[in-house]
């Protein structure tokens, strides 16, 4: 395959509407209840947890809403519903606010930001690889996927496309094939998550296809988050609206390309948002049992927000979304307006100090360990076609930890 080169073309928001809304000329698989169309209800969830994990801070363990408003701060929305989510400085690492942070829920897809953090690093974006059967096994009944075909050769640019824009499950098995397989990949984002020192996060399948006992915690998938923010590849992906990827490819003929844009409505203005000021990814995700969840990042001047939101109780396929969008509005009046609650901890091997009990990691547990789900040339752009970044490849993290707390061990009050 020969190299293409890639027009990227980086658009404010407001100028992505327009062409977001046209249609495509070839139309990508449509996904399914659980790939981001209407969420499914989800039965009303136990309470959560009396006692959770302290990392980060004692607060972030305690169950209900945890903030501390100074004169002058911004109330939180009255209108959240979510059964865990949390606003945090993706600088330094401050938690301005938070509900139930450490609540072990079912992630959904949001479970990818792990795997393309985990993964993504080892496998050159130039690397082809043709698809086999065998790469395709495991991918879980009525999975979003975006549509891989087995004969057929990606490059990985192509199919990190696929996982970021389309929630591609099918992307996700074939790229764990290329990295040794789906159970070495769920042990290798274990491994990534306890050294992030998610410890909330219990992986069973790459692509976040629900499972039992595959959980995270809003804290996690923030803390996981900021992570693969570090990365430019993940940036751009995850900050990435629009693109083309590659269809059918028959002997003697052109290879076919179709559009896929991003499910993220916050970027994209698709169901009826309006697309979020200064927006730059990162992941959403719809299962059944998960419910919707999502995970975004943006950016007000010089101010960096991370907010996760997880399964809210309202109705509709926009709520995830329009509580992410109050819970930035309120994280961008309210800053330097409260008390930090607690803070996202640096991974194990950058830490020096405590930041609260450990939770229990999951990997202790001999029923939930080990349970998986069970090219020549080079492609560098999206032949064929313009892909369109909103600010995730500017969207650059220069990661603090809080002022006052490396190496002192106390905890956050």
């Amino acid at each position: 395959m020969s190299a293409k080169t890639t027009a990227l073309t980086v658009l404010s928001a407001a100028l992505l509407v327009p062409a977001l809304l046209a249609a495509p000329a070839h139309a990508a698989p449509t996904p399914p209840a659980d790939g981001k169309g209407q969420p499914p209800k989800v039965p009303a969830a136990a309470a959560p947890p009396v006692s959770m994990s302290t990392v980060g801070g004692s607060l972030l363990g305690q169950p209900g809403t945890q903030v501390n408003l100074l004169p002058g701060a911004p109330q939180l929305p009255a209108t959240l519903t979510g059964r865990s989510w949390i606003v945090a400085d993706a600088e330094s690492g401050e938690v301005l606010a938070a509900h139930n942070a450490h609540w072990r829920l079912p992630p959904a897809s949001t479970m990818k930001m792990l795997f393309a953090d985990t993964v993504l690093p080892g496998l050159p974006k130039e690397q082809v690889h043709k698809v086999t059967d065998k790469d395709m096994e495991g991918v879980g009944q009525g999975s979003s996927l975006v549509g891989v075909k087995e004969d057929h050769e990606y490059s990985v640019h192509d199919l990190w496309l696929g996982v970021f824009l389309r929630s591609g499950n099918d992307a996700v098995h074939v790229l764990s094939a290329m990295n040794g397989g789906v159970d070495k990949t769920v042990k290798d984002m274990q491994a990534h998550a306890e050294e992030l020192q998610a410890l909330d996060t219990h992986v069973v399948s790459p692509d976040g296809y629900d499972a039992p006992e595959q959980v995270s915690s809003a804290y996690d998938l923030t803390l996981i988050a900021r992570s693969g923010l570090q990365k430019q590849d993940f940036r751009e992906y995850c900050g990435t609206v629009s693109a083309k990827f590659p269809g059918l490819q028959e002997a003697g003929k052109p290879r076919d390309y179709f559009e896929i844009q991003n499910t993220n409505r916050l970027m994209t203005g698709a169901g009826g948002i309006s697309p979020y000021k200064g927006i730059a990814g990162v992941k959403n995700g719809n299962t059944t049992m998960a419910g919707s969840t999502f995970t975004g990042a943006a950016q007000q001047g010089a101010r960096k927000l991370l907010v996760t939101v997880m399964n809210p109780d309202a109705g509709g396929a926009n709520s995830v979304y329009e509580e992410t969008a109050a819970l930035f509005d309120w994280g961008f009046a309210a800053a330097g307006k409260v008390k930090p609650v607690g803070e996202l901890v640096p991974p194990k091997s950058e830490d020096t100090s405590s930041h609260g009990s450990p939770a229990q990691s999951h990997e202790n547990n001999p029923s939930a360990a080990g349970k998986g789900a069970g090219g020549v040339g080079t492609a560098l752009g999206i032949a064929g076609g313009v892909l369109a970044v909103l600010a995730g490849g500017a969207f650059v993290v220069n990661r603090r930890w809080p002022r006052g707390r490396r190496g002192r061990g106390e905890e956050l009050v």
